[in-house]
């Protein structure tokens, strides 16, 4: 070992995080002091070995050290908890990046910081200065969006299509429309445009236009002056509350006609009056409007003035539902497990296959949201490293929302089947007319001629 490697070696062993390198392989190349620590072994134990030698609760999956090697992509900031060989819970904060030399890839680098301490001494204070108190600490008035584009997970091709869409148009000050079923995260997207627009240092107002009666409602969102009814007083509504950032209204589709006729009016001239003032308000507030069915339905089932959609419909976009996109399930699991992990103090670090199985096969209702609570339940009752079908909620495993897979088969014979009986249909539709039966079909007369001929109709 030359001069300059001991000197580095020296230095990474006396920095407070831990830091576990594995080559390509992986197999750790380099495991410093404090790793050794969080772990509860020694260097010899693991120096030299494969990663899933030495911590065999770990897979292919769970380790993020092999998914940097697997996909060399880095992870930032991931919240661990976990056991370590003495049974001493370790809470640390872990960023994984892939180590390339002369641009070849060599292997990948974990550094993790243990914040247990801080966390159990930030613990004892809060509990501490609450019984000083004698009261609970008042929750924080928040006038803003949380989430941004980084929280939305997704692998699936449509879902990535509508969060770039949703990035161009949040530059803009335009209205968007969003649907999407109850629990696909519509405010999350809706939040995310905020964050990304010019308006993100500005208020962010949500109201549910559901449940609420219509002078209620109207009071909300325009506002009120002294006397203009018994018990009013002057407030401002959530447009003079919004101005200058965004206003959010879910279900739309649930606010009164008359009270939808106003919303227009705001939308065109931008000008809100509070409930028995003579003066108007200019405003300047971005409108996201949400439906959880599609438009056109709300619109024909007269629950959406045709008038209001035109002019809400500037720009759209449409969240498609869990069952849509069952690729990103396993994805999803895999971020409410670490999140839950590091709220429950937890240790589960992998899911038995048939807890996936049931779960690429249920309809989801619920959709993400209903996942999240269904892993929430199962955490809860989680007591080792593995989350099993025995932790899942009762009404999801005896669900008559369980649907069975179709049996796989060549895709060439499904293809040929299914056209073979659109051909028929066609066929006996046109009463045998080959003209009338490609129109139906929208092919070229000689293409069905050739068709018919080949399957010997």
């Amino acid at each position: 070992m030359q001069i300059g490697e001991e000197l580095v070696i020296a230095i990474l062993d006396s920095i407070d995080e831990a830091i576990h390198v594995v080559n390509e392989e992986g197999i750790t190349i380099f495991y410093n002091q404090v790793a050794a620590e969080h772990d509860g072994l020694s260097r010899e134990e693991v120096l030299g070995k494969h990663l899933l030698e030495v911590f065999p609760s770990l897979n292919e999956d769970s380790s993020t050290l092999l998914k940097v090697i697997r996909t060399k992509q880095p992870i930032f900031h991931l919240p661990q908890t976990y056991k370590n060989k003495w049974g001493k819970l370790i809470d640390t904060v872990n960023t994984t990046l892939p180590i390339k030399m002369n641009g070849t890839f060599i292997g990948a680098v974990e550094i993790g910081k243990d914040y247990s301490k801080i966390k159990d001494l930030s613990n004892k204070l809060m509990d501490l200065q609450s019984k000083v108190r004698g009261v609970s600490k008042k929750p924080n008035e928040i006038y803003g969006a949380k989430y941004t584009f980084h929280d939305i997970l997704t692998k699936n091709e449509r879902f990535n299509h509508v969060k770039q869409q949703a990035t161009k148009v949040a530059n803009s000050s335009s209205t968007v429309l969003v649907y999407g079923e109850t629990g696909t995260g519509k405010e999350l997207l809706v939040q995310a445009i905020h964050n990304e627009s010019a308006r993100k240092q500005a208020p962010f107002i949500a109201q549910n236009c559901a449940a609420l009666p219509e002078s209620l409602l109207e009071s909300i969102l325009f506002g009120t002056v002294k006397g203009s009814y018994t018990g009013a007083v002057d407030r401002a509504g959530l447009f003079e509350i919004a101005h200058g950032g965004t206003l959010f209204l879910d279900e739309i589709n649930s606010m009164p006609l008359e009270l939808q006729s106003r919303l227009l009016r705001v939308l065109e001239d931008g000008m809100v009056r509070r409930i028995g003032s003579p003066k108007a308000l200019q405003v300047d507030v971005r409108v996201i409007v949400a439906l959880n069915k599609y438009p056109s339905e709300c619109v024909k089932a007269g629950e959406l003035r045709p008038d209001l959609y035109y002019r809400l419909n500037v720009f759209s976009l449409e969240i498609p539902p869990l069952r849509e996109r069952i690729g990103d399930i396993p994805y999803l699991v895999d971020h409410f497990i670490g999140m839950y992990n590091h709220s429950f103090q937890k240790t589960v670090s992998k899911v038995d296959e048939g807890v996936l199985d049931l779960f690429a096969r249920y309809k989801w209702p619920g959709n993400v949201r209903e996942l999240k609570h269904i892993i929430e339940h199962a955490m809860i009752m989680a007591e080792g490293e593995s989350l099993t079908k025995e932790l899942l909620p009762n009404h999801l495993v005896e669900s008559h929302a369980i649907v069975s897979l179709p049996s796989l088969r060549p895709l060439r014979e499904a293809l040929q089947e299914t056209e073979t009986t659109l051909i028929e249909a066609a066929m006996k539709k046109s009463g045998g007319n080959i003209n009338k039966a490609a129109k139906l079909l929208e092919i070229p007369r000689q293409t069905l001629q050739y068709k018919l001929q080949k399957k010997k109709f």
